[in-house]
């Protein structure tokens, strides 16, 4: 099986007072790069980043990382159901994405490697959860894609569609909290 990593990075990320594809950590690092590493260190050999605000910025960030795609979210400020439907639009030959945020610092890659164990090719639909909470990364077989398409709208992206589906949770909460970051 073939699964690509789609990370969505487009949000202008208000409550921050930047886009969160600009944030370092404490100690410099890029949650942009970061979050790159942790799927291709997790087992997705492709990775598709999808930006919006501040890509102008964004995109020299991930200058010489091989196996790194970007796509530009044209209507991004929409929400990230718009992000999700341009970055599932883009991926090639892939049998499942693996959608991950990039405001989720303390998720790494033995969370996705976990995720991606529990996938089971197109029919694939699985997603981390932390102490029994849905949460990301959620993988989604090629099946899946024009369905999550066509539900994805404003900052819902794939949640109406895994409701209404039978989704496997992989529990993570031994390995991270899976909380996103909002502000500084």
């Amino acid at each position: 099986m073939i699964t690509s990593g789609l990370l969505l990075a487009a949000g202008a990320g208000r409550r921050m007072g930047m886009p969160k594809a600009l944030v370092r950590d404490d100690a410099g690092t890029s949650w942009l790069t970061r979050s790159v590493e942790v799927l291709r260190d997790g087992g997705c050999g492709e990775v598709v980043v999808v930006l919006g605000a501040g890509a102008d910025e964004a995109e020299p960030l991930l200058a010489g990382l091989t196996g790194v795609t970007t796509v530009r979210s044209e209507d991004w400020s929409s929400g990230m159901g718009a992000s999700l439907a341009t970055g599932l639009t883009a991926l090639g030959e892939a049998d499942a994405a693996l959608v991950h945020l990039v405001d989720l610092p303390d998720v790494t890659a033995r969370v996705v490697a976990r995720v991606l164990a529990a996938g089971d090719g197109a029919p694939a639909l699985a997603r981390a959860s932390y102490d029994g909470r849905p949460g990301h990364p959620v993988l989604i077989g090629r099946g899946h894609w024009a369905g999550v398409i066509e539900s994805a709208a404003g900052d819902q992206g794939a949640r109406t569609y895994l409701k209404a589906h039978d989704v496997t949770l992989v529990e993570c909460g031994d390995l991270a909290t899976g909380a996103d970051v909002d502000r500084r």
